[in-house]
């Protein structure tokens, strides 16, 4: 199924850097759209990540792909850079019709199974205001602006379903909170929303194939099967793009406002619309994950994706 133009539509990916965040900005340029991408890495100056990629990069391969790409150097967790940025949209564009909240940058400060006594505490209280203060600091200032016209889309980006996480422990408390935290915002703007002519959904990648993750498996997006003799279950992995089309599903659904409030992840909306991951798969990460991984079967992801 093709996705419907987003020509004319105008978007904001807060925390398109890398990762879902650039796929997501990747594919509604794809569509049409013109994405306003966010981020702290600029060619300029590294955030705290220390990482190569950059917000002008994203920019540009949202151009690439047919959209317009602007690139805004902002840091979320500052109010009047975010109140800055919205003002530019909307002298700019004169409208918003999609925000994107999946700003994170928690990778280096959680630790695995470490209870929250044990826990670097400075390191927890970061996270939890990278992945949930920012979250809420860019909606208070940019869901105005997409509410002056109805049909607009709030899209929550976690990790894990609300159904999936709710009986599981997340790696660590402070990792655990901040997912559970970003799940309920997409519950409780769907409730602010839905009566204003908005949607907002809660969406979870499966597992991505990020920047971070080809990296530290020691691969590239081409040769990322090396990985799965040392990680069988990789074999259930999708690309940022894949996320990205989801979205960009989303954003192009005339009846999209039946989702408001709900928890989705990438493969089930792919078997609602029918797009598929670059290879022409549609990974379903989160049924294998309850029907094949965590019960401790062999790896397989026939059936799966």
């Amino acid at each position: 199924m093709a996705t419907a133009s987003l020509d004319g539509k105008v978007a904001l990916v807060a925390g398109a850097t890398r990762g879902a965040g650039r796929g997501i900005a990747v594919e509604l340029g794809a569509a049409g759209a013109t994405v306003y991408v966010t981020g702290r890495s600029t060619r300029a100056r590294r955030s705290e990540y220390d990482r190569p990629e950059t917000i002008e990069d994203t920019a540009d391969l949202v151009t690439a792909a047919g959209g317009h790409g602007i690139a805004v150097p902002t840091d979320h967790l500052v109010p009047a850079q975010v109140s800055a940025l919205v003002d530019r949209i909307e002298a700019e564009q004169g409208r918003l019709d999609v925000l994107v909240n999946d700003i994170w940058g928690g990778e280096h400060l959680f630790a695995w199974d470490t209870p929250v006594w044990e826990h670097d505490l400075d390191k927890g209280l970061r996270l939890l205001r990278l992945a949930v203060e920012t979250h809420a600091i860019t909606s208070h200032h940019a869901l105005p602006l997409l509410l002056r016209k109805p049909g607009g889309l709030v899209v929550e980006v976690t990790d894990g379903t609300a159904e999936y996480n709710r009986d599981r422990y997340r790696n660590s408390f402070f990792y655990d909170l901040a997912k559970t935290a970003v799940l309920r915002m997409g519950f409780s703007l769907g409730h602010e929303l839905g009566p204003r002519g908005a949607t907002a959904v809660a969406l979870t990648p499966g597992w991505m194939r990020s920047e971070i993750m080809l990296e530290h498996f020691g691969v590239t997006e081409e040769t990322w099967r090396d990985a799965l003799e040392r990680v069988p279950h990789f074999c259930i992995s999708e690309t940022p793009s894949y996320t990205g089309r989801a979205v960009a599903a989303l954003a192009s659904d005339p009846g999209v406002s039946r989702w408001n409030g709900q928890s989705l992840s990438s493969g089930a909306l792919a078997r609602e619309y029918g797009f598929t991951d670059r290879d022409g798969s549609r990974p379903d990460a989160w049924r294998y994950l309850v029907e094949v991984q965590d019960p401790g079967l062999p790896a397989d992801a026939s059936g799966y994706r």
